[in-house]
């Protein structure tokens, strides 16, 4: 991956489609219901689908509307299709029996071989094609969540970001992935990102420290005026930043502040290194003692994970356990800032200034033992997150992410928590799409075959494969449990020792994490607590226990995350792929004002084109950035 720079090659983010909002009056004209019957009668491609036959009766919740509407490929352009696939498999099975019949007998172990490598191509054919016979697509209704359920009602969240290396994962990158989270737009109390440094490097640590510093200052700005994207290394890298409220004044001044604050914040993350090593130097040349070289935190101790000249118990695959809580729980009230000032010309008086939880990972590495790469990181962290937060959703993201609208965490949510089928579903997968592609993409990077063909045919099956990153779990189906329609309401976890580990505190907080309604619930890391998060990082923690097997994600296999998700279906859960029509989008309506956040939620308009998920692909383009463009949706490439 190239250096950190303004334009993130190859860099994955949450993307949403492209979609307008002249006025509020508009967007709720658009989704009216006889908006939506309009729109999908001038629909090429798509056209709504009978709910009721797709997705299965409500049960018990008749006053909970659905929170996604369903699509379905038009029979005039389905049906040839099926029967071109028809014909081929005839003419396939016809050349297979003409084979058979006129076998040389001159070579027939060349004509055996031929044989055999002639029907496993068919075959694996005929696999490709049978879930292109019904493709799917599912929009979620952000409009009809946030009736139903508003802030208030939402459940947690928490948010893995992993990384490894500081040089091979530029530094940039996952500090902007990191403020991107910590400026979505979700109730502030009610989420919290873990970062999971494999490395177990002081540079992650104190990137993380600059990055709540920094964040005091960025998340109240995009609150303020609703900007998108909210990764600042693509908000100023964009050609325009736009802005729709009656504040431009006061918008250009502000802008011009936060932009030069984050010019030094870069320069601060990009010396990180040299900082730290000119520290180390000092403090190492002030001690006399073994000639060990260690390396220093800034309040003056030495750094338990790896150091910059490794030693025994200070190197990369041999270090202690790591768990730092950089932001704590905020209050659940809102807490405004204050008003502009001589040291600070940011005027804050009526926005809410509080950041959601930040912890910082490194889980124990020692020699001898399988590090299982990431897999074994996220069981790490879905472990201690169930101690510290226990949300009963989780998101994972590459440390190359970043969330390109404030709206993306409330889509996975609208097939969570759907009455139909929403407890069944073990985990929501989205598109996946790269900044700065060729425009041409004449090497198809975009993979839209895949993302926009492959994975909504999986859509009308049981659901689409996990991908690895871009993905909201339920944390009940990571524990391995079976979906609800297949056990008992009130699970009973405890004592269940030789499968989920030793520790009694973390199943003990397991029935809690399978709650949906749950949100956080702050905790006090006591030397209690802290033991119990030592305990369950430790690399002895899983013999003998079920984790990499039937709990959390599966080891020992290259494709861990494919075979995690086709455990969950073997199991009996289904999944979702979120994807969206192009005028299907969600717009927001929301104005920058000086209220506390941007309140108003999107409302989804009908389709009124065929095209699939709509994106803007480089961040070259002249993004909307005002609070009229349109809310992303996770999608990751």
């Amino acid at each position: 991956m190239a250096a950190a720079v303004t334009r993130r090659a190859n860099a994955l983010r949450v993307e949403a489609p492209d979609g307008n909002a002249e006025s509020g009056r508009a967007s709720l004209a658009a989704d009216s219901p006889a908006a939506k019957r309009a729109a999908d009668a001038k629909d090429d491609v798509w056209v709504a689908a009978d709910e009721g036959d797709t997705s299965g009766a409500i049960a018990g919740d008749g006053n909970r509307p659905p929170l996604f509407r369903t699509f379905k490929v038009k029979g005039s352009i389905l049906h040839p299709y099926r029967f071109m696939i028809l014909v081929r498999l005839v003419a396939i099975v016809a050349f297979f029996a003409w084979r058979v019949k006129h076998k040389n007998h001159d070579g027939v172990w060349l004509w055996a071989t031929s044989m055999v490598a002639d029907v496993w191509f068919g075959f694996s054919w005929l696999l490709n094609q049978l879930p292109k016979l019904n493709p799917v697509k599912r929009v979620p209704d952000l409009a009809a969540l946030a009736d139903h359920s508003g802030d208030a009602n939402l459940p947690g969240i928490d948010i893995f970001v992993t990384t490894v290396d500081p040089v091979d994962e530029p530094l940039l990158y996952t500090v902007n992935t990191i403020l991107s989270i910590l400026a979505t737009d979700y109730p502030v109390d009610k989420y919290a990102c873990y970062l999971s440094d494999d490395g177990g490097t002081l540079v992650h640590y104190e990137a993380m420290i600059e990055v709540a510093n920094f964040a005091v200052l960025w998340v109240p700005f995009c609150r303020k005026y609703c900007v998108e994207p909210r990764s600042p290394e693509n908000y100023f890298g964009m050609k325009t930043q736009q802005y729709a409220g009656s504040m431009a004044g006061e918008f250009m001044r502000d802008h011009r502040r936060v932009r030069r604050e984050y010019d030094e914040f870069k320069v601060r993350v990009d010396s990180l290194s040299t900082t730290i090593r000119q520290r180390s130097d000092a403090y190492n040349s002030s001690k006399k003692g073994d000639g060990v070289r260690a390396t220093w935190m800034a309040d003056g101790t030495q750094w338990p994970g790896t150091w910059i000249e490794q030693v025994d118990n200070h190197r990369r695959g041999q270090h202690a356990g790591i768990v730092q809580v950089i932001l704590g729980h905020p209050s659940c009230k809102p807490q405004l800032g204050s008003p502009a000032s001589a040291d600070n010309p940011l005027d804050f008086s009526n926005v809410d200034t509080r950041l959601p939880m930040l912890v910082y990972m490194s889980r124990e590495k020692r020699p001898g033992y399988n590090h299982q790469k990431k897999a074994g990181a996220m069981n790490v962290m879905l472990r201690v997150s169930a101690l510290l937060s226990n949300a009963p959703f989780v998101v994972n993201f590459d440390g190359d992410h970043y969330i390109n609208n404030s709206q993306a965490l409330h889509a996975p949510m609208c097939f969570m928590l759907d009455p139909r089928d929403g407890q069944n579903t073990a985990f929501v997968q989205f598109p996946q799409r790269f900044d700065d592609v060729d425009p041409t993409d004449r090497y198809a990077n975009h993979n839209r075959v895949f993302f926009d063909g492959t994975m909504l045919s999986l859509n009308g099956l049981q659901g689409p494969s996990y991908l690895g990153t871009g993905t909201m779990f339920r944390r009940v189906a990571l524990y391995g449990m079976e979906p609800p329609r297949y056990r008992a309401e009130n699970i009973k976890l405890a004592g269940k020792v030789n499968e989920f580990g030793s520790s009694t505190s973390f199943i003990n907080s397991m029935p809690d994490g399978a709650i949906q309604e749950r949100s956080i619930t702050p905790v006090l890391v006591d030397e209690a607590l802290s033991n119990d998060l030592a305990t369950l990082m430790t690399c002895a923690y899983e013999d003998g226990s079920s984790w990499g097997r039937d709990v959390g994600w599966v080891y020992n296999i290259a494709t861990e995350d494919v075979v995690t998700g086709f455990r969950m279906h073997r199991q009996g859960w289904r999944s979702m792929y979120c994807s969206t029509l192009s005028s299907a989008s969600p717009t927001s309506t929301c104005r920058p004002t000086r209220s506390s956040r941007c309140s108003s939620w999107p409302t989804t308009s009908s389709p009124s084109s065929g095209s699939s998920q709509s994106s803007s692909t480089s961040r070259g383009r002249s993004a909307r950035t005002s609070c009229t463009s349109s809310p992303s949706y996770p999608s990751f490439t």
